[in-house]
């Protein structure tokens, strides 16, 4: 519209000029006349530019004004609000003190019963680092109250003059009160702060202030900020002054003096609390917050924040607390220079280009060389930040990886030691179950870095030999606890045609059943579910042949939906995406059903996408981040494999997809197959030969249960009822050693199982055969036997599993304690020959973490001496020392593994020179001539190698020596980070 009016007022002006020029003929006139009427215009809409760029920039910077208000006085709120909160709590407190401490005689609270209740309730006070109680006690009574407490009054006033660091406070070397009227030692306090026990508050400068203040005012005062004891952080205490009970409302202070008992006090850690309120904030990162006490305005005193800015715009919030002496404010500041004010610029420079009629052109010319290159080095500016923001990116995944790992790596690390207890099958059984559960968490928590490396292109999978059934069977204890605690019936099957052992990674095909399992137990209330595993083959030539499922084809009886539409388009089943039959890749599909309330028809198009829910009642129901899909879907794709579903609302829902992994025949993976095949064989071999009867109606789940029974070499016949089963175990040639019997038959007909467990008993065999019943609820099986009439009936509890099974087979026969093979016992006694009396130093900032590796260290005889960091490491393996080899953490304060291990290999080359140069002599360094080898100088190739300090296991700790293939201890030492 502007370049229209533009354009108009210069074809006027044209006109107006060409009129005057033909009446008035005198082109000097007329030059001068359009020159001052040029030059008029030019400066009339320069100035007109120059005030709309005035009045658009002021309005940006009261907008500015006014967010930095608004945001500051958030903060402000907040924090008062929050603050308000922990004061009426400590108050109340105080009520509960002088009810149950000083109206009770004896006092209903100790130091235990207050630190337990401070530490539960500390929720209720958001900003407390800690609360205390401090008694009022005479002179007269110090001698009695001394002998009474078990302690000395201390003095406070040593501490402020000489501040100790944390690590340095003893509070039994501190000076005792000196003598004065009355004393204010504290006898309760939180554990968090509980060294401030016995400590005379009046005789610190600023809590004897404090304390008089409160007990005259009747209300909770505040100290002026200073640093805590201990910690050394700046704070502030909050105190209340406790009275003795029918103190009138409107005491004097004289009276309120009298009645003092005690004092309640809250510690208040500024720094560190103010920070947490901010990190609630997503705009925490865009302003600067200073928190000041402003009692004394001609010196303020920083409680929180820092002076330095870069914009000298600033709000100040002003902070009640509740004490009307101190007077406390918040500044706040935005944290970077305001931006040019781009709009106010451009409107005002376009206003004046199109008042420019003879430099039009040449300005915009110009103006767009001008722009381009601006743009160009944005362009540049953004490139960089992007550069930057991957590399933070990439920083911020390792230390959170290695911060979510160390804790997780000390739990099972400590469930590794357990395990290598005297523990029986059922323990054993346990013990494997939490240590699963912790590796899945493991994986959950880690979705979103995977979600992160995705994006990226940095995922990459594994090429491991592992144990299909084994995976399998750990996601079935995973879940088994949720699955019985409603009822649902929860199953795997994996073909006889899938092999064993197969390569790739375990962890991610785990992480995808996890997801899906995960799901369907979710949102299954009643009925099944059931995962099976075919190779891709196998179920093409099934597909001719499948009949449509009923419901008395299914697990429990519930119908699905039909299996076949999940795999629907998927490239492998056509000839596209066959494979070379001489390749040693094997297929598998996955199909994971269940009966739960199914996926609406209109949500379906959205369930493979990042974090979205299927609607929102669902979310709020079940919960979830909505990234397990997207994530299954990506490790999918990445396994070369496809992904689909089929769901049928009410109904439930399959999820299928396929994956290709490679055969097991590499001689490489051989020693781990060895480990695996052993321990499998070993409870394998109590049960091969026996023979079993499976009685339940059900094919499906029939087939389920010969599946589990055969893994332990048992041969397995099924029957559809006990009529069938009593005439195949009573006509058969072969003895039968157990039945297991489904719980939907017991229940059905207990009259007709009763008689049936009475004929076993009289058919003419020398033992009759142990009966089991399979329940899958956990009320069904914690129901006493007895009360049928049946005594000879063990309950096993599904989801049946080779663990389980075996270890409720071997009780039941009176075989207990056998068939538990314990990890690392294929390597331990080469393991106990390579390290007995080696002397092994191990660093890590981390206590679990070093109790952990010294463990399984000390079990193969190595003696183990530990530090906490890098500094300490270089000191003790500084020649001469006596150690063999070195396990170092890479992530450490002050000083990581790497920097910790470069300079302990330059040290040792420096003496090696100064030994062969003569200026040292080799009897003082233990007639060692070289104390480190010269091809291991560069860092990447010395003899250091990656493992999780908290994870060392015998499989691990002897993969990584043998990996050592001219391992040589002393003098050599070796560094494993």
């Amino acid at each position: 519209m502007l370049f229209k009016c533009w354009d108009k007022v210069s074809t006027y002006g044209f006109k107006l000029h060409h009129h005057y020029y033909q009446l008035i003929g005198s082109k000097r006139v007329s030059k001068s006349w359009w020159r001052k009427l040029l030059l008029s215009w030019l400066i009339g809409w320069t100035v007109v530019s120059f005030w709309i760029f005035c009045y658009m920039s002021s309005q940006a910077t009261e907008k500015r004004k006014e967010t930095l208000a608004s945001m500051c006085d958030e903060r402000a709120r907040m924090l008062q609000d929050q603050f308000n909160v922990s004061m009426n709590h400590i108050q109340a407190m105080s009520i509960l003190i002088s009810t149950f401490h000083h109206g009770k005689n004896p006092s209903a609270i100790d130091q235990t019963t207050f630190a337990r209740y401070t530490e539960r309730t500390s929720f209720e006070r958001p900003l407390t680092s800690g609360v205390a109680y401090a008694v009022r006690v005479l002179h007269s009574e110090r001698e009695q109250f001394e002998k009474h407490q078990g302690w000395t009054i201390k003095r406070m006033d040593t501490l402020e003059r000489n501040p100790v660091h944390k690590d340095d406070y003893n509070p039994d070397l501190l000076e005792p009160s000196p003598i004065q009227e009355e004393y204010v030692p504290v006898i309760f306090a939180q554990d968090i702060i509980s060294h401030v026990i016995s400590i005379d508050l009046l005789s610190g400068k600023e809590d004897r202030e404090n304390v008089l203040r409160a007990r005259k005012s009747g209300k909770g005062v505040l100290t002026a900020p200073f640093r805590l004891l201990k910690t050394n952080r700046l704070g502030v205490i909050l105190t209340f002054a406790v009275y003795k009970r029918g103190l009138p409302s409107n005491a004097t202070p004289n009276e309120r003096i009298q009645a003092t008992d005690g004092y309640l006090g809250g510690v208040f850690d500024v720094e560190s609390l103010v920070e947490k309120l901010l990190q609630q904030l997503a705009s925490k990162q865009t302003i600067l917050v200073n928190v000041l006490d402003t009692t004394n305005q001609s010196h303020p005193i920083s409680m929180y924040g820092s002076n330095a800015s870069d914009d000298g715009l600033e709000l100040v919030s002003h902070l009640n607390f509740g004490d009307p002496f101190r007077k406390h404010e918040m500044r706040c500041r935005f944290k970077q220079k305001p931006p040019w004010p781009w709009l106010a610029i451009t409107t005002s420079i376009g206003i004046l280009v199109i008042a420019l009629l003879v430099g039009h052109i040449f300005h915009a010319t110009v103006n767009r060389i001008a722009k381009v290159e601006d743009d160009c080095h944005k362009m540049m500016e953004l490139k960089k930040q992007a550069e930057a923001a991957d590399v933070a990116k990439s920083q911020f995944l390792a230390t959170v990886s290695h911060e979510i790992r160390t804790p997780m790596n000390g739990v099972l690390g400590m469930l590794h030691m357990l395990m290598d207890t005297d523990l029986d099958v059922t323990q054993l059984d346990y013990v494997r179950t939490a240590q699963a559960s912790g590796k899945a968490l493991v994986a959950l928590i880690n979705e979103v870095l995977d979600r992160a490396k995705i994006e990226s292109g940095k995922l990459e999978l594994e090429e491991v030999q592992f144990d299909l059934r084994a995976v399998l069977d750990d996601v079935l204890s995973l879940f088994s606890g949720k699955s019985q605690d409603k009822g649902v019936e929860l199953a795997v099957y994996i073909s006889d045609r899938v092999p064993e052992m197969v390569i790739g990674d375990p962890g991610r095909f785990r992480q995808i059943i996890t997801n899906l399992m995960g799901n369907s137990i979710k949102f299954t209330e009643k009925g099944h579910v059931h995962v099976t595993v075919h190779l891709v083959e196998e179920v093409i030539d099934m597909i001719e042949v499948e009949t449509e499922s009923s419901p008395k084809n299914t697990l429990s009886g519930f119908p699905v939906a039909d299996r076949r539409q999940s795999w629907k388009g998927f490239r492998s089943f056509s000839q596209e995406g066959s494979i070379h039959p001489f390749s040693d890749s094997i297929r598998l599909i996955v199909s994971v059903e269940d009966t739960g309330e199914g996926i609406p028809i209109e949500a379906q198009s959205r369930v493979f996408t990042p974090f979205m829910q299927v609607d929102p009642s669902i979310s709020r129901t079940h919960g979830g981040t909505g990234i397990g899909l997207s994530i299954s879907k990506c490790l999918v794709n990445l396994m070369k494999g496809e992904i689909g579903f089929v769901s049928m609302p009410k109904i439930g829902s399959t999820f299928t997809f396929t994956a290709v992994f490679s055969s097991s025949s590499s001689s490489s993976k051989e020693y781990k197959s060895q480990q695996i095949n052993n321990q499998a064989n070993s409870v394998c071999s109590e049960f091969r030969g026996m023979r079993a009867l499976v009685v339940d109606p059900r094919p499906v789940r029939a087939k389920v249960s010969r599946y589990h029974i055969q893994r332990l070499g048992i041969h397995v016949e099924v029957v559809s009822n006990w009529k069938q089963g009593l005439s195949v175990i009573s006509q058969g040639s072969n003895v039968t050693h157990m039945v297991l019997m489904e719980q939907e038959i017991w229940d059905r007909d207990l009259h007709g199982s009763s008689l049936f467990i009475n004929n076993l008993e009289k058919i003419d065999h020398s033992t009759p055969p142990k009966v089991f019943l399979l329940s899958n609820s956990i009320s069904s099986s914690r129901v006493n036997p007895s009360t049928s009439g049946v005594c000879n009936l063990t309950v096993i509890p599904k989801p049946l599993r080779t663990s389980m099974l075996a270890a409720s087979l071997q009780r039941a026969m009176g075989d207990g304690n056998k068939g538990n093979p314990r990890n690392g016992e294929l390597p331990s006694l080469s393991l106990r020959n390579l390290l007995l009396g080696r002397k092994i130093l191990i660093v890590d900032d981390n206590n679990v973490n070093l109790k952990v590796a010294a463990g399984a260290l000390k079990k193969y005889g190595a003696d183990v001496v530990s530090a906490s960091r890098g500094m300490e490491a270089i000191e003790l393996l500084t020649p001469p020392h006596q150690f063999d080899a070195c396990f170092m953490d890479i992530q450490m304060p002050e000083m990581d593994g790497f920097e910790a291990t470069r300079r302990i290999r330059d040290s040792e080359q420096n003496i090696n020179n100064h030994i062969h140069f003569g200026e040292l002599s080799v009897e003082t360094y233990n007639n060692v001539l070289n104390w480190h080898a010269s091809d291991q100088i560069p860092l990447e190739r010395t003899s250091a190698y990656d493992m999780p300090m908290a994870s060392i296991r015998p499989p691990l700790l002897w993969h990584a020596l043998r990996h050592f293939n001219k391992l040589h201890f002393f003098p050599r030492v070796n560094i494993f980070l």
